[in-house]
């Protein structure tokens, strides 16, 4: 079974997202770092059993042999979310009966976190990018707990795409706060706040 692991809002550099984010929600960023094998870094905002992600090429790293994940090396414009974060206990079960290049299965590391993810080949998720990526956390650590607490938390994320039946089926996830919608692809999320909700574009 998968579940709701983390959102993810992409930016041309890091401080631009940050910046997007800390200003919208009113509270400020923390934790996150490098990702040598994919030349990006972060930073992280706690929702609760969720969190959200600010992700960007680093510059001070060395480029990938490969796409980066999330589609960064094509991403323009202002920050906005482009990808959401779906968690599995079995990448081999999940990559079997999900959608068609979904990804091969990658070991990551930052800090004491190890995960593995499921990266596309060109780097871009299935259904236009509104599929979402596929993570499977090694080991008891999970970036959520260990963030600063807030109060904020995720009240709906809407995923739209011309083929949202089709997305939905595929990924068989049981989360009464995901909403998919046909229209063109995209995502938004908003996001209750002690001040009242935010909507994430």
């Amino acid at each position: 079974m998968l579940r709701l692991d983390h959102l993810a809002i992409s930016a041309e550099r890091l401080e631009d997202g940050v910046a997007l984010v800390e200003r919208l929600l009113g509270v400020p960023m923390a934790g996150g770092g490098q990702h040598p094998a994919m030349g990006t870094h972060n930073r992280l905002l706690s929702l609760g059993d969720l969190y959200l992600e600010v992700i960007a090429v680093d510059p001070a790293a060395t480029p990938p042999s490969r796409p980066r994940w999330f589609d960064l090396d094509r991403f323009s414009g202002p920050p906005r979310m482009t990808t959401w974060i779906v968690a599995t206990d079995d990448m081999e079960a999940a990559l079997a009966t999900g959608p068609q290049g979904w990804g091969a299965a990658m070991d990551l590391a930052r800090g004491d976190y190890r995960w593995q993810m499921a990266v596309p080949a060109d780097g871009r998720l299935p259904f236009d990018g509104a599929c979402p990526a596929l993570i499977r956390w090694q080991g008891a650590l999970h970036p959520a707990p260990a963030l600063p607490d807030h109060g904020l938390r995720l009240s709906g994320l809407l995923v739209s795409h011309p083929q949202a039946a089709v997305l939905q089926a595929a990924i068989a996830l049981a989360d009464p706060r995901v909403t998919f919608t046909p229209g063109p692809p995209g995502l938004s999320a908003v996001i209750d706040t002690p001040q009242g909700p935010v909507t994430l574009p």
